[in-house]
């Protein structure tokens, strides 16, 4: 698909010479398999969401602390509040994670510090849409999720393979959409306009298709657990969602299923970037180099916390499901540009309460 605003989708070792009769300070591990005596560890402070916290401490947190004398101070809340701090100087971040959407708000801020690609090899193993999905001198994503469509399979009665069969009679009056103001919003309006049959993004007809879908819509979901919640109580048999949320689904309404559309689900990119002013630049490099390596995506992608970028894991079909995996599916999702979002998302916001949604 062609779209006006959808784009087609060594860790640093420091070795010194010690003078014979002087102690190391190496974080080496001693030939007697100790750990030598270090110095304070450096303070690394890491924004995030705070979701699977119990695994990311495990997992990503203490292998880094323990090879690189750090100690990780997490500052944790909702991608816009996140932010926020940052733009007002209220916290001392050197890591940022933030969807790409609110990534690129940071970046229009000048809130980042331009990455040094040399110092993060493990990018040469993902894949090529995650290496630079807001420029070259940005953050990567570290994680790319799918939205699609889950629908109840035995009350539709019938296989759906389009985002157009959002607008089935099966489904009158008993679907759920993302409201436009939420993350998956603007790419609800794409899909809209595919529906509409065009190739290239139109907003007046796009528009027009979701005023057209606007009676089937129990509710416009602004938090995933609305639709859970609506989903599991019989009020909706379908809606867009991210797949990541489905096992919430079909442990609710066993009957579940997952659609991929053909033309294509939307990329849901979490990234990661370096505030500017950090004095720990060149550490959260690493951390970035770290996050992205193939055993730090496995142990992710097979706990089910988040979909693999690093394209050098293998996972079987069951520790494949649940989350977006494989190339296949990866370089079939539509990308939007989150600059165009964000320089349209108002008068957007403005049309959809005044046409669509009244």
């Amino acid at each position: 698909m062609k779209h006006k605003w959808v784009k087609g989708l060594a860790v640093l070792t420091i070795a010194g010479l010690v003078a014979a009769g002087c102690s190391s300070k190496t974080n080496e591990p001693s030939s007697n398999g100790n750990t030598p005596a270090k110095g304070e560890p450096t303070k690394l402070v890491i924004s995030t969401w705070g979701f699977s916290a119990d695994f990311f401490n495990k997992e990503v947190y203490a292998p880094f602390e323990k090879e690189h004398n750090v100690k990780i101070v997490v500052e944790d809340g909702n991608n816009a509040d996140r932010l926020n701090k940052v733009k007002i100087g209220g916290s001392s971040v050197d890591l940022i994670y933030l969807s790409d959407y609110y990534a690129q708000q940071g970046i229009e801020a000048g809130l980042f510090e331009k990455i040094d690609r040399s110092r993060i090899p493990n990018l040469n193993e993902i894949y090529d849409v995650a290496k630079a999905p807001l420029g070259e001198d940005y953050g990567p994503a570290y994680t790319i999720g799918q939205l699609g469509i889950a629908y109840n399979a035995k009350e539709v009665g019938k296989e759906l393979t389009s985002w157009n069969d959002l607008w089935s009679p099966e489904l009158a009056g008993k679907i759920t959409m993302p409201n436009i103001t939420s993350t998956s919003g603007p790419m609800i309006l794409d899909a809209a306009s595919l529906a509409a049959g065009n190739t290239t993004f139109n907003e007046d007809q796009a528009m027009a298709k979701l005023k057209e879908l606007n009676p089937s819509v129990v509710k416009y979901y602004s938090k995933t657990s609305e639709f859970v919640n609506m989903y599991s109580q019989g009020e909706i048999v379908a809606g867009p969602i991210m797949e990541m949320y489905v096992k919430d689904l079909k442990d609710a309404v066993p009957d579940t299923k997952f659609l991929a559309p053909k033309e294509g689900g939307y990329a849901i990119m979490n990234t990661v970037n370096i505030v500017k002013g950090s004095k720990n630049k060149e550490l959260a490099e690493d951390f970035i180099n770290w996050h992205l390596s193939k055993e730090v995506q496995e142990k992710s992608a097979k706990a089910k916390i988040d979909s693999p970028v690093n394209t050098t894991l293998e996972l079987t079909a069951e520790e494949a499901e649940g989350i977006t995996y494989g190339a296949e599916t990866i370089n079939k999702l539509h990308k939007l540009d989150m600059k165009f979002v964000n320089e349209n998302l108002k008068n957007w916001i403005d049309r959809f309460s005044r046409e669509v949604s009244k």
